[in-house]
């Protein structure tokens, strides 16, 4: 049996680097976005109120139904010990996930949404030529105000799972939630995965932070957004302008609610390398 763990939080901030580097380890399995969580949210909706089928069956066997689902996803990763599954759902599904897997550790990467949606506009203006799906007509992808604006909402790309995080930032199982920010993984790439193995409670590895390779080219491309999970060969800190306009770039740098854990039981990973 798999141990399982989840890595979920914000796009483009650090989860498919993450995910390169922990699979360096060989008794480690991680990857990008996997179509687990999809599955999970429609069996959820066969199984709820109004479906036909959801009155015969049980709490237990929706519990090994679903429990069933990721070992069976996963069963051809046989030789792994752990298995960290992607998706940014995860942390709205956390009351399941910890009903499912009580061991279970969530690691939710952020950074701040103003660069987040800073790096999401310069791939869409590097795909000039491309009507991504990311947004579904003109209205949407019109202008850097449109496009940031429409991803910012509740059931878009940047909007579900910061509204999805700060949910589990503050909820009840929050005690199983560890927050990763981009730019210190990118800074000090030993000692946040030191911290990361320290919450996961595994036995460090020695990780090769000189060599990460990873990309999904033809799924980067289904989705008109080419180097969408494409990762550098070597962890580091860049530094750039934004190429947003200013006031843009200030509404949205003023939501990393997770700067301030007075009221949740989360682990953060904090500036200076503090928990």
């Amino acid at each position: 049996m798999h141990q399982f763990h989840f890595i979920s939080g914000l796009p483009r901030s650090g989860s498919t680097l993450l995910a390169a580097l922990l699979s360096q380890n060989p008794r480690f399995h991680a990857g990008m976005t996997s179509p687990v969580g999809s599955l999970f949210a429609g069996m959820m909706t066969q199984f709820g109120a109004g479906s036909e089928f959801g009155p015969v069956i049980s709490r237990d066997q929706r519990r090994r139904l679903l429990r069933g689902l990721f070992e069976n996803f996963y069963a051809d990763q046989a030789d792994k010990d752990v298995v960290f599954d992607t998706n940014r759902m995860w942390c709205s599904r956390l009351p399941a996930i910890v009903d499912l897997f009580p061991d279970a550790k969530i690691i939710a990467c952020v950074r701040n949404v103003a660069w987040v949606m800073d790096s999401i506009e310069r791939l869409y203006r590097a795909n000039p030529y491309e009507n991504t799906k990311l947004f579904v007509d003109d209205t949407e992808r019109n202008t850097v105000y449109s496009r940031v604006d429409t991803l910012a909402q509740r059931n878009r790309l940047v909007g579900f799972p910061w509204a999805a995080l700060k949910e589990a930032f503050y909820g009840e199982h929050a005690k199983s939630l560890l927050i990763v920010d981009y730019d210190l993984l990118t800074q000090a790439p030993q000692k946040i995965i030191e911290l990361v193995y320290d919450f996961l409670g595994e036995p460090l590895f020695a990780h090769d932070f000189e060599n990460v390779n990873y990309d999904a080219p033809e799924f980067d491309q289904a989705l008109g957004l080419a180097g969408l999970h494409r990762v550098r060969s070597k962890v580091e800190f860049v530094s750039r302008r934004t190429i947003l306009p200013p006031d843009l770039f200030e509404q949205y740098s003023k939501l990393s609610f997770w700067l301030d854990g007075s009221g949740s039981e989360s682990r953060v990973i904090r500036a200076k390398l503090k928990q």
